[in-house]
């Protein structure tokens, strides 16, 4: 796509010698998002799926409940070790992603690993566009910062006294990785819909074919869903960029953020 290999060029070298295809394709339907295959080179992306292998057998118990009604269990990348998964919180990451995106993010990453068992329930359609609260003041240039324990991410300081920034969800992303060969009628894809009705019907259906993502602007319209009928473990990277609330406030109206 337009841009990238001037993106790429600018990035430090360590981190170009990790990506892999050039040919990102950028999306209109239903909503604007970007889809790209063998985002990683080869052997990077095996130390990817390795190392989410590792985080489920040697943290079984870390991986929670991803949220009410949603058949995901997950770990916060946060919780684990530094390793090749940390590749998704370093500032490269968010500015290259940040880009294709056209967005001007933070500097705030929020990532976990998730995983939906066999036969795991579909979603619903949603958009992604929730605050995020993180602490501290707005990471400066070449800096990320990540949740930790003094906040809540959906609500804010846990005691007084702590400074948090309130911030809006900017771009999703999903990566998958660690999963069994894929063919139609597996399931387990992520859905994007023209609607955000419950019961809506899927207007594309994207698979989770290893070492592929799906990226999108979280906007009033971004809604998506897990397909659920899946034969097989789903697995992925859940990553979010964000954004000023004030931004989205005159953007589109403080009345169309979702509150938790």
């Amino acid at each position: 796509m337009a841009g990238e290999s001037e993106r790429r060029a600018a990035a430090p070298q360590w981190f170009a010698d990790l990506l892999g295809s050039r040919h990102w394709i950028r999306r209109t339907e239903p909503f604007p998002h970007v889809y790209a295959r063998d985002v990683f080179a080869p052997e990077f992306y095996q130390r990817l799926a390795d190392e989410f292998e590792r985080a489920r057998t040697d943290h079984p118990d870390r991986f929670g409940k991803v949220a009410e009604g949603y058949g995901a269990t997950g770990i916060r990348l946060t919780e684990l070790r530094d390793g090749p998964l940390a590749v998704f919180q370093s500032r490269e990451w968010h500015d290259m992603i940040a880009g294709v995106a056209g967005v001007e993010a933070t500097g705030d990453v929020e990532a976990s690993l998730h995983c939906h068992p066999v036969d795991s329930p579909r979603g619903w359609p949603h958009n992604d566009l929730a605050p995020a609260w993180f602490s501290g003041a707005a990471p400066g240039p070449g800096e990320v910062r990540v949740p930790d324990s003094t906040v809540d991410t959906k609500t804010g300081p846990r005691t007084a006294g702590v400074e948090a920034r309130e911030t809006v969800r900017a771009v999703t992303l999903l990566f998958y990785l660690a999963n069994s060969p894929w063919e139609p009628g597996n399931g387990g894809e992520t859905a994007l819909f023209a609607r955000g009705e419950r019961g809506a019907r899927a207007a594309k259906a994207v698979p989770p074919l290893n070492n592929s993502m799906v990226m999108f602007e979280c906007t009033p319209r971004s809604w998506h869903a897990f397909a659920g009928a899946n034969t097989a473990e789903r697995n992925c990277v859940v990553m979010w960029l964000h954004r000023p609330k004030a931004d989205v406030v005159r953007r589109w109206g403080g009345d169309r953020i979702v509150q938790w």
